[in-house]
């Protein structure tokens, strides 16, 4: 096992899992653009753009637990770096022709480390919390489209996803 696992990074000489030091690696701009899509029936969808769903402001809690999410990631995801994140911004808008809420976050730092799992997190749980907020009126919803969407700096150098 361990002849297979010296190519990857997150493995130490035992094979067991490790967090990459990152120590040597020079800071540069990172910046990480992620989105996701939360699909509501057209009852939900209009209590969303009416302000009248019963727990508040969907959209805005959603953006807002995004924005906590982005912050928590090392504490979800095992093997993320604590990153001093010098942005988050997260974007929620409601598309009609789909009957969705759309998701949108970037994230930036001047860090060692990619932003990409802070910007994926904040979609995910901004997800989450659209489905929080709207379950006692439709149980169907469907979080989808969870993605990156761009990354930029670091030594892998910089990632755009075409959309059709």
């Amino acid at each position: 096992m361990l002849s297979q696992t010296a190519d990857f990074t997150h493995f130490n000489d035992q094979g067991r899992a490790r967090m990459v030091d990152v120590g040597e690696k020079a800071p540069s701009r990172r910046t990480a653009v992620a989105a996701a899509r939360v699909l509501v029936n057209e009852h939900t969808f209009a209590l969303i753009e009416s302000g009248g769903m019963k727990k508040g402001d969907v959209l805005t809690v959603a953006q807002i637990a995004g924005v906590m999410g982005a912050k928590r990631t090392p504490d979800l995801i095992p093997m993320c770096h604590p990153i001093l994140m010098d942005g988050i911004d997260l974007a929620l808008s409601l598309d009609p022709e789909r009957r969705s809420v759309e998701i949108r976050a970037t994230v930036s730092c001047d860090g060692r480390t990619g932003v990409e799992m802070e910007a994926l997190t904040a979609v995910s749980v901004a997800a989450l919390t659209v489905y929080d907020m709207c379950k006692a009126v439709q149980k169907d919803m469907v979080i989808t489209d969870v993605r990156l969407l761009h990354k930029s700096g670091g030594v892998h150098g910089d990632f755009n996803r075409e959309e059709s």
